[in-house]
């Protein structure tokens, strides 16, 4: 018997693979088995049949239980009928083989199988020269490029599972279907189909059905005149995207829709449309690029058409029509030169805050600006060009930025093999600050040179102490100037000191305890380190005459200031990895404070949150404590406060944190305060709010949810809240959010004080979903 009959597909006691969607096989021994019992071993085809070949087929051979010469150019197989072309399969109860024409009839329980999938079918005409056949009453099945997200078929293989009354193979790697359908869930029961009049599947690139339907669970979802299904190899294909559904008391109920275009391997674009019962439509796009490492970036606009609304007061409100554009470039440049340039505008403050998410709902401010950096050897071009607006209504705003600034530096070098460092700093920029209240103008921009030569000289032989003077030179001239008045005019001034410092650190002490059997450390190092730093700035008379818009405005003369700190550090040893495994920082806690001779120097100290805040004058900063901790890789925390000696009151506290456990658990938290102390500011000026983020994921990813909120503490209520769930089930998905933001004033269109919005997205397996820019589920675009 020829060994080749063990990996033959037997007749009609093996007819349940036929009708398996999965394409099951029975092993060699059962298979033999089996067939024997059923009355006969299967046999190689006649001598005379197996002298003939068939074009196109390199490496042929076939088996059968009997085989008939019907005329010189045609063979009839019958009986668990075997042909192996190269690296494709035909099985069948019955085969006609025409040599002259390269064509195979088979009839009756017929299986195709190639290398990227398989084929059932009743009967089967096929042409083994251009490997293209027609499957009457077919179903198969593709193997999906396995960079899909597992997650969405569960246990099973990432396939696609298609059947129609007539399958049509049109080439190596595409197909069409007539009367028939498709689907990436491959089960018994499909949770989801496509069925069309007729389809395209191309394997590997995309699936086009014309008057398909959406069928979930066989019930009858979806229509439409065509739909690109892609499945690309590459993971990025063009295609629509699954629609998204949601509610918005604001917005009425709303359809967002995408269309994703993979333009090459290196760029690609998005184009959106959201429909909204109550408020109009909106449409957008975004395109982003790779052309080189360090080279790249994306572009977003959006365009919202508002209609005639009217407000809770019965009030009607005009048409409105908005755009919001967001880029972020980086592009390297002939010339050692690397450029960036990043745009956040939008034409209506009012829409950004109403309609987009919480952080948008927030911002008030619109920028566009431009950098360019350089550097040669030692020497630094720094080029920046910024302006930015912010918003206090609809009627008010400021304009700040610069245009441009520009900063030219020497890096510090020393002077031969001297231990003396010398450094070179100048700086141009022209300031924009521009006012604006209804039709009034408020112009205070200026122009500013400043020059800054320094000389260091370090002393590190000590490893407990160390010690660093420098002197530096400063010369800055302005344009404008303040007069007796306080008023600005347009009349120079120049403003030229010295300034001496010495920065010293240590003695720093430090105890290790040796910990072998330790479970969480085999080694504990404990630092202290404390640090006083000497700054002496010589006198100048010009201070009230500068107008000061930068820290570098606000500097003080004549004064002497002592900064002293001290600081604790812990690091561990961790038990695990052995000795190679590197020491951790896991607490940092750090006190620190400064003492001016000028009470006015210590309200301009850019080293403290709660600076430049007026307040009376005082010779001392705050005491602020810093405190960093992270016991484990992945748990990490910081809390820091200002305490006013002056007042003895805290001005300010605030404490951020996270922890990730595994893959199953992500978490992060803040509190941020600003508590009222009189004598310092004022009531309004204080602030209390936390915020927190939770987010968990089961069963390998396929079930999960996040929890979010932002709280005013100090008027007690939300700004938000966020519930998000998804669920994967083996070829589809589900993911479902909530959320109700308090608006921080009423809208002025309708008068809605809250919005409360709901959204829903389903997910096929092979096929990008997405989120729309007004910030459904997170506002991060998914494709």
């Amino acid at each position: 018997m020829d060994s080749r009959a063990l990996d033959v597909a037997p007749g009609p006691a093996c007819a349940c693979r036929a009708a398996d969607p999965i394409g099951y096989r029975m092993n060699g021994l059962r298979h033999l088995l089996l067939c024997s019992l059923l009355g006969g071993i299967l046999i190689p085809a006649s001598s005379a049949a197996a002298q003939e070949s068939l074009a196109g087929c390199v490496d042929w051979n076939r088996l059968s239980r009997s085989a008939h010469q019907i005329s010189e150019n045609h063979i009839r197989f019958t009986g668990d009928v075997e042909i192996v072309c190269d690296q494709e399969k035909f099985y069948a109860d019955e085969m006609d083989v025409y040599t002259d024409t390269n064509m195979l009839e088979a009839r009756g329980n017929v299986t195709f199988l190639s290398a990227d999938g398989q084929i059932h079918a009743d009967r089967m005409t096929f042409n083994t020269k251009t490997r293209t056949g027609v499957f009457y009453h077919a179903f198969g099945t593709a193997t999906l490029p396995t960079r899909q997200e597992r997650s969405l078929f569960g246990t099973q293989e990432p396939l696609a599972l298609f059947w129609g009354d007539e399958l049509h193979k049109l080439g190596p790697d595409k197909y069409r279907i007539k009367k028939g359908g498709f689907t990436t869930c491959v089960q018994p029961t499909p949770r989801w189909e496509i069925v069309s009049d007729s389809a395209t599947i191309t394997i590997d690139h995309y699936a086009l059905a014309h008057n398909p339907v959406l069928k979930v669970k066989g019930v009858p979802l979806f229509w439409a005149p065509i739909i690109y299904y892609p499945i690309n190899k590459e993971d990025r294909a063009t295609g629509f995207l699954i629609p998204t559904y949601g509610t918005s008391t604001l917005r009425g109920q709303s359809i967002s829709n995408a269309f994703f275009w993979a333009i090459g391997r290196s760029q690609d674009a998005t184009f959106f449309h959201d429909w909204f019962t109550q408020s109009g439509q909106g449409m957008g796009t975004e395109y982003r690029y790779v052309t080189a490492p360090g080279s790249q970036g994306d572009t977003r606009f959006y365009f919202l058409d508002e209609r005639a609304v009217q407000s809770t007061t019965g009030q009607t409100s005009p048409p409105r029509q908005s755009y919001e554009v967001q880029s972020n470039a980086t592009q390297a440049v002939p010339g050692h030169l690397h450029a960036r340039a990043n745009v956040n505008y939008f034409s209506d403050v009012s829409t950004q805050q109403y309609y987009y998410g919480i952080y948008s709902s927030s911002l008030r401010t619109r920028t566009i600006g431009g950098n360019v950096t350089g550097s040669w050897g030692p020497f630094v071009l720094n080029t920046t060009l910024n302006r930015s607006e912010t918003f206090y209504n609809t009627t008010s705003s400021t304009l700040t930025g610069t245009m441009p600034r520009i900063n030219f530096s020497r890096s510090e070098r020393p002077i031969g093999r001297s231990p003396v460092y010398v450094s070179l700093s100048t700086e141009y920029v022209t300031l924009l600050r521009k006012s604006f209240s209804g039709d009034t103008l408020s112009d205070n921009g200026l122009s500013r040179v400043d020059l800054l030569p320094a000389v260091r000289v370090p002393f590190t032989r000590w490893p407990f102490l160390t010690l660093n003077t420098s002197l530096s030179w400063r010369d800055t001239y302005w344009t404008q100037s303040l007069d007796a008045s306080g008023q600005q005019v347009a009349q120079g001034v120049s403003r030229r000191f010295f300034d001496f410092t010495t920065q010293v650190t240590g003695p720093t002490f430090n105890r290790i305890w040796d910990r072998p059997d330790g479970q969480y450390a085999r080694k504990i190092k404990h630092v202290i380190e404390p640090s006083l730093t000497f700054e002496r700035t010589s006198p100048f008379d010009v201070f009230d005459r500068i107008v000061r818009l930068e820290g570098i405005d606000s500097i003080v003369g004549n004064v002497t200031s002592l900064a002293y700190a001290v600081t604790s550090r812990l690091y561990v040893k961790p038990s695990e990895g052995g000795q190679a495994a590197p020491a951790r920082d896991i607490l940092d806690v750090a006190v620190s404070q400064s003492y001016y001779t000028d009470a006015n120097a210590a309200k301009y100290d850019p080293n403290y949150a709660t600076s430049f805040t007026g307040g009376a004058p005082s010779n001392f900063t705050p005491v602020r404590l810093n405190v960093r901790a992270s016991p484990t890789p992945g748990t990490s925390g910081q809390f820091s406060t200002e305490y006013d000696t002056q007042f003895h009151a805290f001005r300010s506290f605030s404490a951020n944190g996270s922890i990730a456990v595994s893959d199953w658990l992500q978490a992060t938290g803040g509190w941020s305060r600003r508590p009222y102390v009189e004598g310092y500011n004022s009531p309004a000026a204080q602030s209390d709010s936390i915020s927190a983020s939770t987010t968990l994921h089961f069963k390998q990813g396929r079930v999960g949810g996040t929890y979010a909120f932002n709280y005013d503490l100090f008027r007690n209520y939300f700004l938000q809240q966020r519930i998000l769930g998804y669920y994967n089930a083996q070829c589809c998905g589900i993911a479902v959010e909530f959320q109700t933001v308090n608006l921080l004033t009423p809208d002025p269109r309708t008068g809605l004080t809250q919005d409360r919005r709901f959204n829903i997205s389903f997910t096929l397996a092979g096929v990008g979903t997405f989120s729309n820019l007004l910030g459904a589920f997170g506002g991060t675009q998914r494709r």
